[in-house]
């Protein structure tokens, strides 16, 4: 999902911004807080903080803000939400399978629209696994009502975890190009630029 459908990145730098400036961090939190929460966010970034500067606002409650705000200021271009409500009207089942705590990975689906295009979703903190874990795509395809064995497609820009991961689940893959491939790693059936030159793909394949 970040980084696919979503631009992740973008959000965090202004998410980060507006709550040191609600809690008037200094400069070393805000940096701590940038640092550790450049790939992905958890319940336990905020746990460590209070520990680290000894602050007095719960680790929850810093939690639920930053939900919160990343569900407002995360975004999805007009143009893969109208790909995915093509694939859907083209008999396409559309699953998420995503690295992350489920309360915020679905607050971002939410918060763009996304969730309402969607049949399931399968977030990493649901069974503390992570992709390329193959029990977080079976999870994915129960959650779509379908199974692996039904076979599909994997999009997504990370290499190992989307790319090595939907080989391992048995599904054809599209790699978004971007992070360094690393040695070893079977090459995608496809490699695009942008998610909506996927979504062409998949919809070629209906027709």
């Amino acid at each position: 999902m970040d980084g696919t459908l979503v631009d992740r990145q973008t959000a965090v730098h202004d998410v980060l911004t507006a709550l040191c400036r609600a809690h008037d961090f200094d400069t070393a939190t805000e940096q701590w807080l940038r640092t550790e929460l450049v790939d992905r966010a958890n319940p336990g970034s905020f746990v460590r903080l209070r520990e680290v500067f000894g602050l007095v606002v719960s680790a929850d409650q810093l939690w639920r803000e930053y939900i919160d705000l990343m569900a407002a200021a995360v975004t999805c271009r007009s143009e893969v939400l109208e790909g995915l409500a093509r694939l859907r009207a083209g008999g396409w089942t559309i699953g998420v399978i995503t690295n992350g705590a489920g309360d915020i990975q679905r607050a971002k689906l939410a918060g763009t629209g996304l969730a309402d295009l969607v049949h399931g979703v399968a977030a990493s903190g649901d069974l503390e696994i992570r992709k390329p874990d193959r029990r977080l795509f079976e999870l994915g395809a129960s959650r779509c009502g379908v199974s692996l064995a039904d076979g599909g497609w994997m999009v997504g820009d990370n290499p190992t975890g989307d790319v090595g991961g939907g080989h391992q689940a048995g599904l054809h893959t599209i790699w978004l190009r971007g992070r360094p491939w690393p040695d070893g790693l079977p090459a995608a059936n496809h490699v695009v630029d942008d998610v909506t030159d996927a979504i062409t793909i998949l919809l070629n394949e209906t027709e």
